[in-house]
């Protein structure tokens, strides 16, 4: 067992039941709650919050089966976030999750925090099988959810797939979906992107090492390291000098699949905060014209300092205000590669915010399939005859995928679909056919899943516009 943070038990329950009332509200997103929270309460040390933030995220992860175990605790109704908190604090990784232990700090003193009742409670909760629990305590995610994803996976992977240690035994049908319901339930790596435009990737896993970082190469990227540890980077040199930047691996793919190359002129279409958009401008060796569009100046403007860490001078920001923007439709037909990163649910996250689970909804993946059509549609007209256009999201559901793409296809038969797995191929990515998926080729498709590749859930597909 690791040691309590300073802090006294009793007053670091109290602070995780009050966070955790913020965070279940679900009014804004779980990791701007907690950091404003930490803004707020500047007295709390290192370890305390990382104790707290913990607990909320094992809290939001494990809603379901919390909840269940709350709901015979003792106490009146009004105590449940309080049983919610302890249940956090308790850890994540004990006899109360399903699924192999997740990264937590546990607090061996939190019995001191507890009356004997609580105790007792406590003590039973860590004592169930979870193999007994009803489905919904053991996948933790909303029915509408679960369900979609059941039926995706029987479909797509038309089987079963074997169990990892550790899980409890199942007694539903379709071993692919309790695959990734665990997964969901874990903390993901922590995963680098070097940034090829400065430095190789051997030279600064050598040099992270050098300050007590150990990190293995990413499997499928080339770019990438992954690190299991979640040290503080920021003060790093490596990192201060540009040298790379954190980066899921599944996303460092999307940029890699787009192909960009040196003296083009490229656009990244929905930049966000520019991640993909600095991987593509190191691809093209600080060369030709990188546009980032974005509707949100806000997030634009925080691209300005990666970029200054970067060396890269070829990237230019312009915030529009949709897809049909004057500004967008001056480039029509001239560039040679577009990435549509398109807003999405964002369910392919889950790992790192398990809130969206919750804080998302049927009805609102209807509207953003709405939408990522809309901006496909718009973007497409910025590339030239024998450019590549890529869609890309960060969601697990056909709806936001397929269903988008094969739409596309349908309206736009002056694109060409790329065959994704040979492209990956020719880019010598690792074993890129276990990345892929799709009804012709069978690697029609990028089709990255946690339970089966580690990364985040991602899809892209490419299209080649015909000469």
């Amino acid at each position: 067992m690791g040691q309590c943070p300073a802090m006294h038990p009793r007053a670091l329950l109290n602070a995780c039941t009050e966070l955790l009332r913020l965070c279940l509200a679900f009014e804004h997103p779980a990791d701007a709650v907690v950091s404003r929270y930490f803004r707020e309460h500047r007295g709390l040390g290192v370890r305390e919050r990382g104790a707290l933030a913990d607990a909320a995220y094992a809290v939001l992860r494990r809603k379901l089966l919390y909840e269940h175990f709350a709901a015979a605790g003792p106490g009146e109704q009004g105590e449940r976030t309080r049983q919610l908190a302890v249940l956090g604090l308790a850890q994540v990784g004990e006899a109360l999750a399903p699924g192999p232990a997740a990264d937590a700090l546990p607090c061996e003193r939190l019995d001191a925090a507890l009356d004997p009742d609580e105790q007792r409670w406590l003590a039973a909760c860590e004592a169930v099988d979870p193999a007994e629990l009803p489905a919904p305590c053991r996948h933790n995610l909303p029915e509408w959810l679960a369900e979609r994803l059941r039926v995706q996976l029987a479909e797509k992977t038309g089987g079963e797939v074997g169990k990892e240690s550790g899980e409890p035994s199942d007694k539903d049908s379709g071993a692919p979906f309790w695959a990734l319901a665990y997964s969901l339930l874990r903390n993901a790596p922590l995963d680098l992107r070097v940034n090829i435009f400065k430095e190789k990737r051997e030279n600064v896993q050598e040099e992270l090492a050098q300050c007590a970082i150990e990190s293995v190469a990413t499997p499928y990227s080339p770019w990438g390291l992954r690190l299991q540890a979640k040290p503080a980077l920021a003060s790093v040199p490596a990192y201060q000098r540009g040298a790379f930047e954190v980066q899921d691996e599944g996303s460092q793919l999307l940029a890699l699949l787009l192909g960009a190359k040196r003296g083009e002129m490229v656009a990244d279409f929905c930049a966000g905060a520019g991640g993909k958009t600095l991987a593509i401008g190191a691809c093209m060796r600080g060369t030709g014209r990188l546009y980032a569009f974005d509707t949100s100046a806000h997030r634009l403007e925080a691209l300005k300092e990666r970029l200054a860490r970067s060396g890269l001078a070829n990237v230019h920001t312009v915030a529009i205000a949709h897809e049909r923007d004057e500004r967008i439709q001056r480039l029509a037909g001239k560039l040679d590669r577009v990435l549509v990163d398109a807003p999405c649910s964002g369910l392919g996250t889950l790992r790192r915010n398990p809130d969206l689970k919750w804080r998302q909804s049927a009805e609102a993946v209807g509207q953003f399939a709405e939408r990522q059509r809309e901006i496909l549609q718009g973007a497409a007209r910025l590339v030239k005859p024998g450019g590549r256009l890529v869609y890309a999201t960060c969601s697990l559901l056909t709806e936001e995928n397929e269903a988008v793409v094969a739409a596309f296809s349908a309206a736009h038969r002056e694109f060409d679909p790329l065959d994704v797995g040979a492209v990956l191929a020719g880019l010598k990515v690792e074993r890129a056919a276990e990345l892929c998926s799709g009804p012709a080729s069978g690697s029609d498709y990028l089709r990255l899943w946690p339970h089966r590749h580690a990364t985040d859930g991602f899809f892209a597909a490419g299209w080649t516009r015909k000469k």
